[in-house]
């Protein structure tokens, strides 16, 4: 008795520690996502491009695949043990934590359009609906990645080949297909897998923009299926690499490809077909497709020296450049990896120069590529400086504090963006009025999925109840009673009905527990079926193996292995099915809170911006304040520390408001501005007290995970038990 009793204490404690280790961890991850968050809307990072992910809180149970899965780090963290976009500006459409989610709570999509002016106005079939015959397909049309290029050029091609149901006019192709680059190459190929009569041209190579990208960088980090070739064998790669295996695809396919032709109008003819004028010819076709890309001309700095040769607006090889002084204009991807690749280059000396004091739109890796860099003095940063003249051995640079810099220099690049196409596109009637462009349907929360959880459930519950009414006869028996009725033979535990019914329910476990494997990134097993659908059939497996499980033992388990391994079914499901929606409803609530807390931030910001002028050092206390009033009412460290914090909390605010209330009385502030002020800083602490209790009970609710898991692998250890002695003893009973 006092070793069972002295194993409960250890098991107890070693519990209580471990609870309390897993809290402080969480608290201090939550801690950082939430800096990280501050530091997005800081510099303005946290708003997205084009595309960017949605998140409904609604469904989201905080499982983490999205943020593991996604490629670019720091769009999505996890804040409340739910999902959050931290750095939208990062995401580029990859839609891997859309596939990664097993719950189908977070769709990636565009921004808000309501505005934009430079993306086209396109149906569904990416059909201009004012020109009809010409698509448009790829980066132009304000996706950007290589696998949705190649989406875009196939749907093109497969919606042509759907409307040539009659032959050509004499002398007219089905397909002209401008630009050769990733969107126009899966176009032609589908349009030859359709038997379609396609020509494609390109004004300078077979590969478009990919062509011009520097050498060995990384394009393609995802896998894609090409038309006619197939999947692509790598998950990987570089621009070479890509190169090479699109030109041994067009020439295998023997794809029309003129490349060096470039195009100069288009044209409708009198029979309704269109005229393509290039620089080497004209041909008829009854349909169109321009994948001509987004960057267009590059954008220029508009100063003095900028036609000097040693500038330049595009990077091709680094290794070619060394023992040069080197000034490298953007603050962008393509700006950053130019000067780290010349940065590497033997000799060279590299100042990077950003209109802005802090990048906004780096992916992480090149964020983090940069600042290791800088520490290394490999690269000086020039951070609000902008190019105001360009010498031939020299570069004169504006600053931010209104004094000028004159720098030595040998080279300048500028990746100040482009001008995308939009002025030719409109000469061919393409719109770009956002007026025009169809309504998206909003984005509305699906709930937790509750109602077909339990609609599968009370099926089968009713399908057992069914079972157990008809044979109620031997059921209601005492179970001394039972081996004399005529059905024991086949429901006992061992018999034909009840070791099926066994069999069923350990099948549906292993079921259950591929779900696991399904869903490992680690594993990366590429098993059929979306993820949704395996999170579906998990739940199914679940509830379907407690119920067989159930008849199974003859609805009466027994205090045996198979009796606590039932039980411990029960709990597994018990915990599964409460904690699925109780843990998704804490940190919706939470992260509510949070959201309001950024509401108030940015009304704080409004209110103490009229300020900056006249009482730029009351503004500034002001904010301090607020923050540190949101900063105290969060819960962390020890128990102590938070019960202190909650003690206390009421009486430090109290003293914050009145010294905010004397200082803004100080300052001058008319009793409503001071009765506005001290009304938002009080609604800011009252939030985020708030969201520390939701906190505390997601913390508690946390623990579910803990115990699911545990109970799961307890289940498995009975189960294989309970067949072995089955086996053993020849007695499957409950």
């Amino acid at each position: 008795m006092l070793w069972i009793l002295l194993t409960l204490v250890v098991l107890v404690l070693g519990a209580a520690v471990l609870l309390l280790w897993q809290r402080r961890h969480d608290q201090t991850e939550l801690d950082q996502t939430l800096a990280e968050r501050q530091r997005a809307q800081s510099i303005g990072s946290h708003r997205a491009r084009l595309q960017y992910p949605v998140v409904d809180l609604s469904q989201c149970i905080g499982c983490g695949s999205c943020v593991t899965a996604c490629p670019e780090e720091g769009v999505l963290g996890l804040v409340h043990g739910q999902a959050v976009v931290l750095h939208g500006s990062r995401c580029v459409g990859h839609g891997r934590c859309a596939e990664a989610c097993p719950v189908g709570a977070i769709a990636v999509t565009l921004g808000d359009l309501r505005e934009r002016r430079d993306i086209p106005v396109l149906n569904e079939e990416l059909e201009s609906p004012h020109v009809p015959g010409l698509f448009l397909a790829g980066e132009v049309t304000g996706y950007a990645l290589i696998r949705t290029a190649i989406a875009h050029g196939t749907l093109v091609a497969n919606e042509v080949a759907s409307r040539t149901t009659h032959a050509a006019p004499e002398g007219a192709l089905d397909l002209v297909v401008v630009g050769a680059g990733p969107a126009g190459l899966a176009c032609s190929l589908q349009a030859k897998a359709r038997g379609l009569a396609c020509l494609t041209i390109d004004q300078s190579d077979l590969g478009g923009t990919v062509s011009k990208y520097p050498r060995r960088k990384l394009v393609m980090t995802q896998p894609v299926d090409l038309p006619l070739a197939g999947r692509l064998r790598q998950s990987t790669y570089q621009k070479e690499e890509l190169m090479e295996l699109w030109q041994r695809i067009a020439l295998e396919h023997a794809l029309p490809i003129r490349t060096g032709e470039g195009f100069v109008d288009l044209t409708r003819a009198a029979d309704g077909t269109f005229v393509v004028r290039g620089t080497g010819g004209e041909w008829r076709t009854r349909h169109v497709c321009l994948a001509v890309g987004r960057r267009g001309t590059p954008n220029k700095l508009g100063v003095p020296g900028e036609e000097l040769p040693k500038v330049s607006y595009s990077l091709l090889d680094a290794q070619s450049y060394t023992q040069r002084r080197v000034l490298v204009v953007g603050g962008g991807d393509s700006a950053v990896e130019a000067a780290l690749g010349l940065a590497e280059q033997e000799g060279n000396e590299v100042v990077l120069s950003y209109r802005q004091q802090a990048f906004t739109r780096l992916k992480a890796r090149n964020e983090a590529r940069l600042e290791a860099a800088v520490a290394r003095s490999e690269i000086e940063l020039a951070l609000g400086s902008r190019v105001t003249r360009i010498e031939p051995s020299s570069v004169e640079l504006a600053l931010a504090d209104g004094t000028q810099r004159l720098l030595g220099n040998d080279e300048v690049f500028v990746f100040a963006g482009g001008k995308p196409p939009q002025e030719l596109l409109e000469r061919l009637g393409v719109s770009f009025d956002p007026a025009q462009r169809a309504a998206r349907p909003p984005i509305a929360e699906q709930g937790p999925g509750l109602l077909r959880a339990l609609a599968s459930a009370l099926f089968l519950a009713l399908a057992v109840a069914a079972w157990t009414f008809v044979l109620r006869d031997y059921y209601a028996l005492p179970l001394h009673e039972r081996p004399f009725s005529a059905a024991h033979e086949a429901l006992k535990p061992s018999g034909a009905v009840g070791l099926s019914l066994g069999i069923a329910a350990a099948v549906c476990m292993l079921g259950n527990l591929a779900y696991l494997a399904r869903r490992s990134l680690r594993w990366n097993l590429r098993l059929p079926g979306s993820l949704q659908a395996w999170m579906v059939a998990h739940v199914a497996t679940g509830l379907a193996a407690l119920l067989f499980a159930l008849v199974h033992a003859a609805m009466a388990p027994k205090s045996t292995v198979g009796g606590h391994a039932l039980a411990c079914l029960a709990a597994l499901v018990l915990s599964g099915a409460l904690g699925r929606y109780l843990y998704a409803f804490v940190p919706r609530a939470a992260n509510g809170s949070e959201l309001a807390l950024d509401d108030l931030r940015a009304e704080l910001a409004n209110l103490s911006g009229e300020w900056d002028r006249q009482r730029p050092e009351f503004a500034q206390l002001v904010r301090e304040d607020v923050q540190r009033l949101i900063s105290e009412s969060r819960w962390g460290g020890s128990a102590w520390a938070r019960v202190t914090a909650l003690v206390r909390g009421q009486q430090r605010a109290r003293a914050i408001l009145t010294g905010l209330r004397t200082q803004g009385a100080l300052a001058g502030l008319a009793p409503d501005q001071l009765d506005a002020l001290i009304s938002l800083a009080r609604r800011a602490q009252r939030t985020a007290l708030m969201a520390a209790h939701y906190e505390e009970l997601r913390t508690l609710l946390a623990s579910w995970r803990w115990f699911h898991r545990w109970v799961a692998l307890a289940l498995v250890l009975l189960v294989a038990l309970h067949v072995v002695t089955a086996l053993r003893y020849g007695s499957f009973g409950g």
